[in-house]
């Protein structure tokens, strides 16, 4: 059993025990001899049962030594979370609406049960029935900390249903004002539907969504990213390259992505000076191995191998990683003998598979970790905070 389940199952122990005592007393002090009462025989089981690891029987029996009153709601709603927590969503389901169809509910229990319910429901994939709750919840006479609650859930679940404006529309302005996350979280939304007029031939409304993207959230990068594309898509490389070349002054860690596109676009424009100057900035502020390559390759092309070569072990030897010595040993082969290849050769067969077992991105927020770069982490659904990993085994 996790600890986290253990301390929140020992809570509802003490809570329940305290309420079984109270319950007691309430009857009376018993006789001496007189054995002990039903509910705190129950309460014992379902103690021992708990310090004996097996949750399930524990919960069970302490749900079933409670009636429900004023006094227990807490709890029971307390129990159902536990269920819910333990991915047996259909079991809180049960708890939460039995308490909901209890008539002596104040206002303030009846929101809490109710939001509880949504979140079983959307744990469940219910999202039908946990918006229809939520939505009535908005309408009820509940406090406001439950209406925000409830606004919350409302925009994950339009989140889930890729409904980005209804999810715009219920966190404006509100929650993106106050809650950084659903800031950030919002300016994705405005470029999922950019994405979406792009595909429908749009593109002025895919940019209006896109300028919107920037004025909810500055430093979205995938804004400026999306309005690249756009341009690209009508010819108009130079502003193209205007765009890409604002993303590492935004956050730097994802000039990895706009590498290859623009140095295609100074192709375009027959400006190798232009890029060679954009490849000069990212070297004195931020030398990724990325960029280092890049440089590199421009070098090969214009004074050979050998300054190529020299260029990125000077590199290497201030900023280390792994993708550098494998671009280097691609270079040291272009002009080695049969003999010095084999052994090149040899060395890179093992850079590879330490490169192909080591993912280019990680979420900053869960860790998890992906050959692509996913604007909404597949694991925490977090927006934004998928970047491409630096240091040695990295950019």
């Amino acid at each position: 059993m996790s600890d986290a389940l253990l301390l929140a199952l020992l809570v509802a122990a003490i809570a329940i025990g305290w309420l079984l005592g109270r319950w007691e007393s309430g009857r009376g002090r018993p006789r001496p001899g007189t054995p002990i009462g039903t509910l705190s025989k129950d309460y014992f089981v379902g103690l021992n049962y708990l310090l004996n690891e097996q949750p399930d029987r524990a919960i069970e029996t302490f749900t079933q030594a409670l009636e429900v009153n004023s006094d227990t709601v807490e709890t029971h709603i307390a129990l159902g979370n536990l269920y819910r927590s333990r991915g047996e969503a259909d079991r809180a389901v049960r708890i939460h609406q039995n308490l909901l169809a209890r008539p002596a509910l104040t206002p303030s229990q009846s929101g809490q049960v109710q939001l509880e319910l949504s979140r079983d429901f959307l744990n469940l994939g219910l999202l039908d029935r946990a918006e229809r709750l939520l939505l009535s919840l908005q309408k009820s006479q509940v406090d406001d900390h439950q209406k925000l609650a409830a606004k919350r859930l409302l925009v994950d679940l339009f989140e889930r249903e890729k409904e980005w404006a209804q999810a715009l529309d219920t966190a404006q302005p509100q929650l993106v004002r106050q809650d950084a996350d659903i800031r950030r979280a919002a300016a994705h939304w405005h470029c999922e539907l950019a994405s979406q007029h792009r595909i429908d031939s749009s593109p002025s409304l895919a940019r209006k969504a896109l300028k919107q993207a920037l004025h909810t959230d500055e430093r979205c990068v995938r804004a400026n990213w999306m309005l690249g594309q756009l341009e690209w898509d009508i010819g108009q490389y130079r502003d193209a390259a205007r765009c890409w070349q604002r993303v590492p002054e935004q956050d730097p860690s994802f000039t990895t992505i706009v590498l290859e596109p623009l140095r295609n676009a100074y192709r375009l424009l027959d400006d190798d000076d232009g890029w060679w100057q954009f490849l000069e900035k990212q070297l004195q502020h931020d030398p990724q191995t990325s960029v280092v390559m890049m440089a590199a390759d421009t070098l090969r092309h214009r004074q050979g191998t050998d300054i190529a070569c020299a260029f990125v072990s000077d590199q290497l030897r201030d900023h280390p990683s792994l993708r550098g010595v494998d671009y280097l040993m691609d270079l040291y082969l272009d002009d080695s003998d049969p003999a010095e290849r084999d052994r090149l050769e040899l060395l890179k067969q093992h850079t590879q598979q330490l490169l192909s077992i080591r993912p280019r991105h990680r979420c900053q927020r869960c860790g998890f970790g992906a050959e692509q770069l996913h604007w909404q982490c597949p694991r925490c659904r977090s927006w934004g905070t998928s970047k491409p990993v630096t240091g040695l085994e990295g950019e």
